[in-house]
């Protein structure tokens, strides 16, 4: 399994800059990965990301997870809110995550130069 470091880097490239949101993406899909058991990234198809927002926590959630929207392995469903849930087909069982209150500090820690809202 990669690091989150190796994570961030990937998502960071693909984002242009790295970001505190790409951090709790990248976090919550390694939380979730824990919590039902599977490896990530994924290659296969086992693994299915609903994510409630678009962006920044996307591009954490792909570089984490490795599925994407034209592998059919990633949806979006922009709710506005930065939560996402984790379903494993073999299993059906799914995990909605959401980060917790103080989470967005720990995020703030990786990037520290991110402009923030």
């Amino acid at each position: 399994m990669r690091t989150l470091d190796d994570i961030l880097r990937e998502s960071s490239a693909r984002h242009k800059h790295l970001c505190p949101r790409q951090v709790l993406g990248a976090r919550m899909a390694l939380y979730a990965s824990e919590l039902l058991g599977l490896d990530l990234p994924r290659k296969d198809k086992r693994l299915l990301v609903i994510a409630e927002t678009d962006g920044c926590t996307v591009d954490g959630l792909i570089a984490a997870t490795g599925c994407h929207v034209g592998g059919r392995t990633l949806r979006i469903l922009d709710l506005g809110k930065v939560a996402a849930t984790f379903t494993d087909a073999c299993t059906g069982i799914s995990i909605r995550v959401c980060p917790s209150h103080g989470s967005r500090a720990l995020a703030n820690g990786h990037s520290p130069d991110a402009r923030s809202r």
